[in-house]
């Protein structure tokens, strides 16, 4: 199976992307659904969050309070290090499972921490949505409802747009056109189609039970 991992900072447009992409027939493994699912009411991860950072990351019903948790994690490197040591292992568990259960030509793996949290390395290339930071802050802003003090922080400590853009194998630029992104996607859709396809013609030749 063929993965492909997308990227970009906040505010960049990864959901506009990866949402052509489906509309290709393509499927998309979210990092941050993952995320979602290994803290739900009952799981290990969970409690272990709410055992080192308190109870007051739950809410009354028993589920992550997302926004304490993210002004804790915000206002301390230490903090988000423990948060990171306690979710990062398990994410990439129900990352692989969900990869392993893809049926599409290729796979997109979406993850807004692709390189900082090592999970490039589920994928065999790499795209980067890209715009401008200031870009990126407005449309942050907009979507979320919160000041331009929060999404600089969150900025802060993802990669910087440079260093990305020296990562990537490609690159989608989202100036706000958006007949220009779906055009970059449909050539790469092309593109890593003729991968797969090369991809699986190679793995039947090396696999001897398909001979």
């Amino acid at each position: 199976m063929l993965v492909i991992g997308l990227t970009g900072g906040i505010g960049s447009g990864k959901t506009m992307a990866t949402d052509h992409f489906a509309k290709l027939g393509i499927t998309i493994v979210d990092a941050d659904l993952a995320s979602r699912v290994i803290v739900a009411p009952g799981m290990p991860a969970l409690q272990e969050i709410a055992a080192h950072f308190g109870n007051d990351v739950l809410l009354p019903d028993g589920t992550l309070n997302r926004a304490r948790l993210r002004e804790i994690v915000f206002a301390s490197p230490e903090a988000r290090k423990e948060l990171e040591r306690i979710t990062h292992p398990r994410i990439a568990e129900e990352i692989a499972r969900q990869l392993a259960a893809s049926t599409s030509p290729y796979t997109i793996l979406v993850s807004p921490l692709l390189f900082e949290s090592g999970q490039h390395r589920f994928a065999h290339r790499t795209v980067l949505v890209d715009t401008s930071e200031a870009l990126q802050q407005q449309r942050a802003t907009q979507r979320d409802g919160v000041s331009e003090e929060q999404i600089k922080a969150i900025m802060a400590v993802q990669m910087s747009r440079d260093e990305r853009l020296k990562r990537a194998d490609d690159v989608l630029l989202n100036d706000g056109e958006l007949a220009h992104l779906h055009a970059a996607i449909e050539a790469l859709h092309q593109r890593y189609l003729a991968l797969a396809t090369a991809e699986s013609h190679s793995m039947s030749i090396s696999d001897p039970s398909t001979k």
